[in-house]
């Protein structure tokens, strides 16, 4: 291979990784400000047009006649987006609302269940299709709720329940991570 087609393949190779950079802060930005953090959401978003400025210019230098160029890009922007979604999958940044509701017969042990665990756990009365409902309402952080999933579904695998974000918490009752054991 001769220095041209290395010189062109490691260009490609640098669009690319710089695109998927430059949305994985993209994503990271949005998280950031969907969850009130305004500051940092700045300063990742000075970043990442920092990024997307060099690279777009590269990219479009000698115009777009360069398939390569065009195809690196957008390949780093699908997988920016993929790789971003799953740091913030890892962050788990911020509080969800869990629903949940039970079987009438099952609202005592599952409210144990989950305060047990450490989880705040407030319990309506509602009227559904059928009659009268429980509704077992539950603020926890983020990256808790899988163990408040598996709770769930180990008292009763075909469970409805639905989660929410919560924007803003003030007050409540949350576990701590003595509480829940494996994280």
């Amino acid at each position: 291979m001769d220095a041209a087609w290395v010189a062109m393949l490691i260009g490609y190779l640098v669009i690319f990784i710089a695109r998927v950079g430059d949305m994985s802060l993209d994503v990271l930005r949005v998280l950031l400000l969907t969850r009130g953090r305004r500051m940092w959401a700045a300063v990742v978003g000075f970043f990442e047009v920092c990024i997307f400025i060099v690279i777009l210019n590269f990219v479009l230098q000698d115009g777009l006649n360069d398939p390569g160029k065009i195809l690196a890009y957008a390949l780093g922007f699908a997988t920016g987006n993929y790789i971003g979604s799953l740091i913030e999958e890892r962050l788990a940044m911020g509080f969800i609302s869990l629903q949940v509701f039970p079987p009438l017969d099952l609202v005592p042990e599952l409210t144990v269940m989950l305060r047990h665990a450490g989880y705040g756990v407030t319990v309506v009365t509602g009227e559904g299709r059928d009659g009268p409902r429980k509704v077992l309402y539950i603020l926890s952080k983020r990256k808790h709720v899988n163990r408040a999933c598996s709770i769930l579904k180990k008292c009763d695998p075909e469970i409805f329940f639905h989660i929410t974000d919560a924007r803003t918490i003030h007050g409540g009752v949350f576990p701590s991570k003595r509480i829940i054991p494996g994280k």
